[in-house]
């Protein structure tokens, strides 16, 4: 995202927050609830530091860099042990999306992390239901994104 006159705001996370705070609509996305929004936020905060680092060796042999395969079968199993419990278990404890009834940008980011799976067939059979199920949740929402 790049405004002339402010420069680029490169990061994902930042890049949807900023783009639902400039644009009449992005409440629909964000909400200006600041408890909703803060939990948005620590989804997306999630998302970037806890994980996608458990993605490397799963998926990043799909864009031709060397990976470990004893790493993404360890990586695997933080998903499953940690991960997944987190996001069916806290995260869609009562809600069909991340905190929400409703899609949001915590969404947005968290799905395109699930569809990396996708490309190990072996992972993508041991993804858990719920976790399958919220993924075909978000795609329905956005159409586009699959």
């Amino acid at each position: 995202f790049s405004n002339e006159s402010d420069g680029a705001i490169w990061e994902s996370a930042a890049v949807m927050r900023c783009l639902c705070n400039s644009f009449e609509g992005g409440e629909e996305l964000y909400p200006t609830d600041a408890i909703k929004r803060g939990k948005i936020d620590m989804v997306l905060d999630w998302k970037n530091s806890t994980l996608y680092p458990d993605l490397f060796h799963i998926a990043y042999m799909m864009f031709g860099v060397a990976v470990d395969e004893d790493m993404a079968k360890t990586q695997f199993g933080k998903l499953i042990d940690t991960h997944f419990p987190m996001l069916l278990d806290t995260f869609l404890k009562d809600t069909k999306f991340c905190y929400s009834d409703t899609p949001t940008i915590a969404d947005l980011a968290v799905a395109p992390m699930i569809t990396l799976l996708k490309g190990r067939k072996k992972f993508w059979e041991k993804v858990p239901e719920g976790v399958k199920e919220y993924y075909g949740r978000v795609l329905e929402a956005f159409p586009g994104m699959g």
